[in-house]
């Protein structure tokens, strides 16, 4: 049987990015929507002579959303787990638990045959190399400032926060992140950031910004006010269920793949190379201590960002 392309970047993501061993058990988890890519994942995991498992769920709710039980039980039981799904399970006790564990969980939430294909043809060396440089200097850093063209000017406080590598390698046990993927990312102290922040790229649980760019206002490490168009209306009516701890500011990322492009998913976008990305809700799964369901990142094109007030990244330009 011919070998496609979405063949080809479950094999890169098997092989290359999990470094699966043929001794290793692998879990595929995914959903009715993204079964396709699922199966082309659980039946490459076979191929390579790995002992897998299938499973298929229900679409979930929202981005953060808890698993079944039973599915959370059977995360326990694997050495390495993959999450293609349509809601990300990124930032749930489950996935947390497991990596816990010291199974290696890649999440591929809101995955597309294009968007698996292309963000998989990266180089994924040259990706670790610049996500490992950057979360050193995240570490060193204690105030990070954003502008943006689009009207952002926020203010976050890192100070003794650890920065996360999504660098796409995860070979050691307890090891995860997102496929495709490449950022550098890190939870901003509970209650010090101030500012706002325009997202004019995509949004979690919205889409691409095809209307007007979304306005968040923040006052002490909460969205306070959400303003724009239609997609400004749909993020303030997925907040109204959620309380307050969903407005919490969760993360400050800065993508490192120069193979992904803005298209509408979120898993995609927050990896663009000149772009930053600030989250509302969860942020246990990096540090915090807000554990909500929910974890919605917002993508701001062409920023400039300084790092304890040295510019690291100008309009959009990586300067490190």
């Amino acid at each position: 049987m011919a070998v496609t392309k979405l063949d080809k970047a479950c094999i890169i993501a098997i092989k290359d990015c999990m470094g699966a061993k043929k001794k290793e058990t692998i879990l595929v988890i995914t959903d009715e929507n993204k079964k396709e890519i699922g199966y082309a994942l659980y039946k490459n995991a076979r191929t390579l002579g790995n002992e897998a498992l299938y499973v298929e769920l229900k679409v979930g709710e929202m981005h953060g959303e808890e698993p079944p039980q039973y599915i959370a039980d059977l995360m326990q039981k694997f050495d390495i787990i993959l999450v293609p799904t349509t809601k990300s399970m990124t930032h749930t006790d489950a996935r947390r638990n497991a990596s816990a564990n010291g199974a290696r969980v890649a999440t591929f939430p809101g995955i597309t045959n294009d968007v698996m294909i292309r963000g998989l043809s990266a180089d994924y060396k040259k990706v670790a190399a610049l996500t490992i440089k950057l979360q050193k200097i995240f570490e060193k850093t204690r105030i990070i400032r954003v502008t943006a063209p689009g009207g952002t000017d926020i203010t976050m406080d890192i100070t003794g926060r650890k920065a996360f590598p999504s660098k796409g390698l995860f070979h050691k046990k307890g090891e995860s992140g997102n496929l495709p993927t490449g950022e550098t990312f890190a939870a901003p102290v509970e209650g010090k950031t101030n500012g706002v922040f325009v997202v004019d790229g995509s949004m979690s649980g919205v889409g691409m910004i095809k209307d007007k760019s979304i306005t968040i206002e923040v006052e002490n490490g909460f969205a306070t006010k959400i303003t724009g168009g239609i997609e400004a209306k749909k993020l303030n009516e997925i907040m109204k269920k959620y309380g307050k701890l969903a407005r919490n500011i969760a993360e400050f990322g800065v993508g490192t793949n120069d193979k992904a492009k803005l298209s509408g998913e979120i898993l995609e976008d927050e990896k663009v190379l000149g772009t930053v990305h600030i989250a509302l809700g969860d942020n246990k799964s990096m540090g915090g201590s807000v554990n909500a369901p929910i974890h919605l990142d917002g993508i701001i094109k062409k920023p400039t960002v300084y790092f304890d007030g040295k510019i690291i990244m100008k309009s959009g330009k990586l300067l490190v």
